[in-house]
């Protein structure tokens, strides 16, 4: 396989103008996690911010990266493990401090769930709090408030000149000490120093044992031109400036028309053999089965995971209309048996023989449920498979484990 990794911008690229994720954008990355793929979503957003957004794509279940702060932190989606951050140094919050308070620039950093500003009232800090769900909290100076080396501190203001000139003056007193990035005509953000998405790309390149050509990126901003010309492939946005499509390799289409998912398609999957087993034909087949009486349609097969999806409605619900549980374990089920057939050799055929499930939560009818099979154990008289049944919006519905014997096929 030729990529190992696949680093994408979020705000104008992962996500619309609406800030929205588009039904092709999560199925897409969905598909290329499923064949082996790590996703690495890198934004200036803090990690707090983007935890949805990785939710939402099933990076937790597949090891996924979260780089946040513009690469000042790598995280590990799974576990939460903070893998890689360059830090502010604390003593010198005062210094930026001086320079907010007689520029009358207003002051806010990131700490948790909260954005710690000295104006809670400032339409950008309320729409930075908004965007990523976190709650304001007024200060009257961020040198006593901050506890802790801050990962950035931000400055803004609507003078978009004047801030043009703090970050020019900045990057040239402050050379070796900290970094500045301004990512938009309201914001300077001000990091530790060598903080940039391409630092943190780097630093999770090295820790996965690949090489940068196995990299694959894509953005539209400023901060991710270093990155789009690190990785082996750099991909630009259709609404990327014209900097950014002068350093990529190629451009795609804009934010608004699944750029992302196109550039990714053509670039991974249309590459990539996911399965010679016949999806369509199995699901043709089973139109008269349990598996059609319940909605359930097979959407990836390889040896290694079976995926499988059903509508929740009149068919497999409960009278207060949620799923019903036997439904859930049927799914489970279809896709473990799929999962076994593939495993095993042509002289081999299974039987199911245990099926174990644990309800965590619900999921209600006009939703549609997602099974992800992957195997525990495969032996020569045993399957064991897991399977996890989520629904649309990534919440874990039911954990099934299914036991298949594996017997010799008789003449």
């Amino acid at each position: 396989m030729k990529y190992k990794l696949l680093v994408l911008d979020v705000d104008g690229t992962l996500l619309n103008s609406q800030r929205e994720l588009t039904k092709r954008t999560v199925a897409t990355l969905r598909k290329v996690q499923s064949i082996g793929i790590k996703v690495a979503l890198a934004s200036g957003r803090p990690t707090y911010g983007i935890l949805p957004i990785a939710k939402a794509l099933d990076l937790g279940n597949h090891d996924g990266f979260i780089i946040s702060y513009n690469g000042a932190q790598v995280v590990s989606a799974r576990t939460g493990e903070v893998l890689f951050e360059r830090s502010i140094d604390p003593q010198m919050i005062p210094y930026l401090e001086k320079k907010a308070q007689k520029t009358g620039m207003t002051m806010a950093y990131y700490d948790g769930d909260e954005v710690i500003s000295t104006d809670i009232q400032n339409e950008h800090i309320v729409d930075e709090a908004k965007m990523n769900g976190m709650k304001l909290r007024q200060v009257e100076q961020l040198s006593i408030a901050i506890e802790d080396r801050p990962t950035e501190v931000m400055l803004v203001c609507d003078d978009e000149e004047e801030l043009a000139g703090l970050n020019d003056h900045m990057q040239r007193h402050l050379n070796g000490v900290m970094d500045t990035i301004h990512s938009n005509p309201y914001m300077l953000e001000i990091v530790g120093y060598q903080v940039g998405k391409s630092y943190a790309m780097s630093a999770l390149v090295q820790k996965m044992g690949i090489s940068l050509d196995e990299v694959i990126a894509i953005g539209d901003g400023g901060a991710d031109i270093n990155m789009i010309q690190m990785a082996g492939t750099g991909i630009a946005m259709g609404n990327a400036t014209e900097n950014v499509r002068r350093c990529a390799d190629f451009s795609t289409l804009d934010n608004d028309h699944d750029g992302a998912a196109l550039a990714i398609e053509k670039a991974i999957v249309a590459e990539v053999q996911t399965t010679v087993i016949p999806i369509d034909a199995l699901n043709a087949q089973s139109k008269d089965t349990l598996m059609g009486n319940l909605g359930i349609q097979y959407t990836f097969a390889s040896p290694e995971r079976i995926e499988a999806t059903m509508p929740v409605d009149t068919r497999n619900r409960q009278p207060f209309g949620i799923l019903h549980g036997g439904a859930t374990l049927a799914l489970a089920e279809t896709v473990a048996g799929l999962g076994s057939m593939v495993a095993c050799k042509p002289d081999e055929t299974v039987v199911g023989m245990q099926v174990s499930g644990n309800h965590v939560s619900s999921a209600h009818e006009g939703d549609t449920v997602r099974a992800v099979c992957t195997p525990v154990h495969l032996g020569r008289s045993s399957h064991v498979w897991n399977v996890d049944v989520f629904t649309s919006t990534g919440k874990l519905v039911s954990s099934v484990r299914v036991i298949n014997a594996v017997m010799k096929k008789r003449g």
